[in-house]
């Protein structure tokens, strides 16, 4: 039997759309405990309408030599350059969480490693890399420096070389999380004895809107939990300044969001809800597209399964 999108646990999904096969593929952290123990890879699903899917596929597995073996997190599937490369984050004892690039020939895998090693600093603690290629042409890693050692958590941008082998040049600072209004300070016990409030930034994703606008999805914690927002930029570079956006485009226990393709070209957003593991699932919501930002069409309380099945029949409204 066919899963619904209610019978996946996932987090942080990445929907990748293939109009060639008339099918979508999903991707996200699919281990049943992501948060420790070791790691089994990554899998995805595929679907035709967005409500039953086929699967799971094994999308990627380790090889024993590989160098980490556990907290396989947010893996994102980018076609470029005709080869379909995947951007996840990893960690192993003794060395600091970051963002390796895996390569594969299909869209579905599997993946194999293709970047030396991390493409994020190696002395830094960092996660949730992905792709942005600029109007030059020029591919960059966008990614957040964790707020384990920053404490207001950070999103930067680092060129890579054009084969996605490794970075180049020195990382830029792009914003922290608490220059959101609607960003909060994270509040709980851990986190209490720390000199400075700690904010969390997770999951960026850019976007280029019809009007040439450039805008960015990340992830944050708001006044009722798990939130994500946007910020735009102001020069239409992946450089900025990025502006933020006042209130949350999803406020309440959900987030790690991107923007999906239907495959006749409407815009969905796609994230996780709620937060709390093993209860965790995919959710669509038609967006409308406008000149420098994108809202909500549907209503929050709509349930994954009608939301999917309702984004099809919502593309048709977006605008420029």
């Amino acid at each position: 039997m066919s899963p619904l999108l209610d019978d996946i646990q996932i987090r942080d999904p990445f929907l990748l759309s293939l109009p060639g096969s008339s099918e979508y593929l999903l991707f996200g952290s699919t281990d049943k405990n992501i948060w420790s123990g070791p790691a089994t890879g990554f899998d995805c699903y595929r679907s035709k309408d967005l409500a039953s899917w086929e699967g799971p596929f094994p999308a990627f597995r380790p090889s024993s030599d590989f160098w980490s073996q556990e907290q396989y997190w947010a893996p994102e599937v980018h076609e470029y350059q005709g080869r379909y490369f995947m951007f996840a984050t990893f960690t192993a004892p003794g060395r600091l969480r970051g963002t390796q690039i895996l390569s594969a020939d299909r869209p579905e895998g599997p993946y194999q490693p293709w970047s030396e090693g991390p493409v994020t600093p190696r002395n830094w603690q960092c996660l949730d890399g992905t792709l942005h290629v600029d109007q030059e042409g020029m591919p960059w890693v966008v990614f957040c420096h964790e707020w384990k050692q920053v404490h207001d958590g950070a999103i930067l941008a680092q060129r890579l070389t054009k084969d996605l082998r490794r970075a180049e040049g020195v990382p830029v600072f792009l914003f922290s999380a608490s220059e959101a209004p609607w960003s909060r300070a994270l509040d709980v016990p851990s986190v209490k004895d720390r000199e400075f409030p700690v904010y969390v930034t997770d999951g960026p994703y850019l976007f280029r809107l019809t009007s040439g606008r450039l805008i960015m999805l990340w992830s944050s914690f708001g006044d009722d939990g798990y939130a994500m927002g946007i910020a735009r930029s102001e020069s239409g570079t992946v450089l900025g300044p990025w502006i933020q956006e006042p209130d949350a485009l999803w406020s309440a226990n959900g987030g790690h969001g991107m923007i999906g393709r239907t495959l006749d070209g409407g815009l969905f957003l796609t994230l996780h809800q709620p937060n709390n593991s093993p209860d965790e699932r995919a959710a669509f919501f038609p967006l409308l597209e406008l000149k420098d930002t994108v809202l909500l069409q549907a209503a929050a309380g709509a349930t994954s399964t009608s939301m999917s099945q309702g984004v099809d029949t919502a593309s048709s409204g977006n605008k420029d």
